[in-house]
């Protein structure tokens, strides 16, 4: 079973949510570039993986594609995904200011 989770914010930049996010589980995050996702910041847990994302990316046709187009209005992504769900994981994250939890899946 794995434990995915998706949060968002406008109130903040990609480099204010590494580093809010990095001060508050004591993560490293490592910038990456990908043809699909353009950059983005991965950190690892012991049990799975956090990253953080632009929602918009830069298409091929020059406009921006959204990574989440359900939620569009969402400028920076927070993506978790764990083997397990994590409570206290999210009750920590939930402290910081203007991150809205915007999705839960369990596959």
């Amino acid at each position: 079973m794995t434990d995915h989770h998706t949060y968002g914010t406008s109130a903040h930049t990609v480099g204010e949510l590494v580093r809010l996010v990095s001060d508050c589980l004591g993560l490293v995050f490592a910038e990456r570039d990908s043809d699909y996702r353009g950059v983005y910041h991965r950190a690892s847990s012991p049990n799975g993986r956090i990253e953080i994302q632009p929602n918009p990316i830069p298409g091929d046709d020059g406009e921006d594609d959204f990574y989440t187009p359900e939620h569009p209005e969402v400028r920076v992504l927070l993506l978790i995904t764990t083997l397990v769900a994590e409570p206290a994981l999210q009750a920590r994250l939930g402290s910081i200011e203007g991150l809205i939890h915007l999705n839960h899946e369990t596959v």
